[in-house]
């Protein structure tokens, strides 16, 4: 009986050679998967922004206006915040979170109500978030914090001034002490940014001392190095923006148009570059709060932002500065270029 011929095996240069093929296969589909799912995000990320935008209309038809971004009131010698709680917490019911909304007592502040401040809203993260994490500690809840990525237009540069005489708001859709109505919009609604993507824990700066005032209000800075060049206190690489979506104050839950969408405001610590936001003063301080709270996103070449049309755009960062202050200014009367 004839045996059987024995079965012929891979060589090891037919493996190799397979196997190189595959490698150079995925390296051709890697690409284009990541191209996919970076797409996917995209329209994740601008459909978050289309309900928030659903949300801020069904809010300003129920109340005549848009929420404020906090309240705060001046009692002859210091700043009391009567209400910090931010306007993305008092749209809450129209977004699908009656029951967080119902939980939470406006009348005292969101340091003291951890079961709110420490949960996750979903319609408020970007998916291509990478710090979509809870920041703080809490004995019940683990963290007291979640971050924000879709945050209110506060203006271009001006948050709240003159706090002793008049407490003077900026120029954008959203601020604290006063929610505006469709009138206000005079540069029409179709030409005003409502919300805009920022990052999560990014840096802050703040300026010194926190009681500077300013009897001629400063320009916008023209450049990176102008607001470096103002006097900032010691730089703590733990302080963050973005990340208590129950804050009013605009480096929490606001942005202003200073700066172009995604412009690096480097700042050198210990031999490290940081790219930071900085505010001037804080909304509760005495001194003037001017902010450069800079829009930014990790979708690449612009940000998502929505306009107070309720329409949704992708802005590229090589947008004119002249252009995106234009947008942010909800009566600034300016004539706004193509964009």
């Amino acid at each position: 009986m004839r045996s059987a011929s024995p079965r012929r095996a891979f060589t090891l240069i037919e493996l190799l050679v397979v196997i190189a093929i595959i490698a150079i296969l995925i390296g051709l589909l890697l690409p284009a998967v990541q191209k996919v799912r970076g797409a996917a995000a995209r329209m994740k990320c601008q459909n978050n922004l289309k309900q928030l935008g659903l949300a801020m209309h069904s809010y300003m038809d129920s109340n005549d206006g848009l929420p404020p971004n906090g309240n705060y009131v001046y009692n002859g010698t210091a700043l009391t915040a009567t209400n910090a709680w931010s306007a993305s917490a008092r749209i809450l019911p129209y977004i699908e979170q009656e029951a967080l909304f119902r939980g939470i007592d406006f009348s005292t502040s969101y340091n003291v109500q951890p079961g709110i401040s420490s949960k996750r809203v979903a319609t408020f993260m970007c998916p291509s978030e990478i710090n979509d994490k809870g920041y703080g500690t809490d004995a019940t809840y683990g963290n007291k914090y979640w971050p924000i990525n879709y945050v209110n237009n506060v203006g271009t540069w001006a948050v709240l001034t003159s706090k002793a005489s008049g407490m003077k708001t900026g120029d954008g859709a959203f601020g604290p002490n006063r929610g505006y109505r469709p009138a206000d919009f005079t540069d029409g609604m179709s030409n005003t940014l409502g919300m805009s993507e920022v990052k999560a824990s990014t840096n802050r700066v703040d300026g010194t001392p926190n009681t500077t005032t300013y009897p001629t209000p400063p320009a916008p800075p023209a450049s990176v190095a102008e607001i470096l060049g103002y006097p900032l206190g010691t730089f703590n690489p733990a302080s963050f923006t973005h990340v208590e979506w129950v804050d009013g104050k605009v480096h929490e839950t606001g942005f202003t148009t200073a700066f172009a969408p995604n412009t690096k405001v480097n700042y050198s610590s210990g031999g490290t570059a940081y790219d930071v936001d900085i505010v001037l003063a804080r909304e509760p301080n005495l001194g003037d709060t001017y902010a450069a709270v800079t829009a930014r996103s990790f979708h690449t070449g612009g940000v998502n932002a929505l306009l107070m049309d309720g329409s949704v755009r992708t802005f590229n960062d090589s947008i004119a500065v002249t252009t995106w202050r234009a947008l942010g200014t909800r009566s600034g009367g300016e004539v706004v270029s193509d964009y």
